[in-house]
């Protein structure tokens, strides 16, 4: 079917993937827990939409370019680790605390969206394995990208329904905490830490 092998194979195989906690599960469950449900949803979309714009570089071969250029990769890295770095800086300085019902007013949805979507894109790591990973299902004979898409494709759905459900149980389990302006305070700082572990642990990656 349009030069997909073992496609059920896939399926199970990327939802065992997905529920494996990463990156993006760590950024979308310090937002979820230190900004609310909402922010959680919009991380949950920025990251997904990341992952569609990396199905698309790899469908169209463009991923390929960073796995042969060791310097683009490592541009691409240490941006993405400074970026991780400066959102981690924001929310440790962040002196404001705020009720979750304020929370959920003033949060720049849009922001947080945009921001899942550079921390995804940013991340060589995801182009390396959407590289790796996706062939293994794709006919040898068929180089048109419809495969790619359509795998990528169903990889995000399964990933987005998953990290939506981890976005409200994290969301809804730290509800009470954020209504207190003390231990809100304590979750911004904790988030910002979690971030700039994040950008440490990118800058580890080594192409393969």
């Amino acid at each position: 079917m349009f030069g997909i092998i073992h496609f059920e194979i896939f399926v199970l195989t990327g939802i065992l993937l997905n529920v494996t906690p990463g990156t993006d599960t760590m950024y979308i469950i310090s937002r979820s827990v230190s900004q609310g449900k909402r922010a959680g949803i919009y991380s949950v979309l920025g990251v997904s939409t990341g992952t569609i714009i990396h199905t698309l570089l790899a469908a169209f071969g463009l991923s390929i370019i960073l796995t042969k250029s060791v310097l683009l990769f490592n541009i691409i890295k240490i941006l993405g680790a400074v970026y991780l770095a400066y959102l981690g800086i924001n929310m440790l300085l962040k002196k404001t605390s705020l009720k979750e019902a304020e929370t959920q007013k003033n949060v720049k949805l849009r922001k947080i969206y945009v921001q899942g979507i550079i921390s995804n894109v940013m991340n060589p790591k995801v182009a390396l394995f959407f590289l790796a990973f996706l062939p293994q299902f794709i006919n040898t004979k068929d180089s048109s990208p419809i495969p790619f898409i359509i795998l990528g494709l169903t990889f995000t759905l399964t990933g987005t329904i998953w990290c939506l459900l981890v976005a409200n149980f994290a969301s809804f389990t730290t509800k009470k905490l954020r209504k207190n302006a003390n231990t809100a305070t304590i979750l911004n700082k904790l988030t910002g830490i979690v971030f700039i572990g994040m950008g440490l642990k990118l800058l580890k990656i080594k192409p393969s």
